[in-house]
């Protein structure tokens, strides 16, 4: 799985401009092949930060998702509403198989001199 995680500072005067693109690219991405989730937040502590977070099946999911007509129309109008630099960052996670709890091991006896 890869999560893809920004943050998007946002022109207060452009605020909901940003929020409506924010919403269509939901609508849009949410039925891509490969999609698990993907949504933005408004920052609490910064109401002019717009956060992005991404679940993807794959990297070639998320390829095929920065390759879209929608990401395009996105990123054309994003200029218009930013306020300073985007920052993005992406994981890859692996899910870890249940295991059997591990033996505790005994703590070595005190040595005394």
């Amino acid at each position: 799985m890869i999560i893809v995680q920004g943050n998007i500072p946002l022109r207060s005067e452009a605020r909901d401009k940003a929020i409506e693109l924010a919403r269509k690219m939901v609508i849009a991405t949410r039925s891509e092949r490969g999609c698990i989730s993907y949504d933005f937040y408004l920052g609490l502590s910064d109401p002019n930060t717009l956060m992005v977070f991404q679940e993807w099946e794959s990297i070639e999911a998320l390829m095929e998702h920065l390759q879209t007509s929608h990401m395009e129309d996105f990123l054309r109008e994003l200029p218009d509403v930013v306020s300073g630099e985007i920052t993005t960052k992406r994981f890859a996670v692996h899910k870890m198989e249940e295991e059997e709890p591990a033996e505790p091991i005994p703590a070595p006896e005190p040595i005394i001199h």
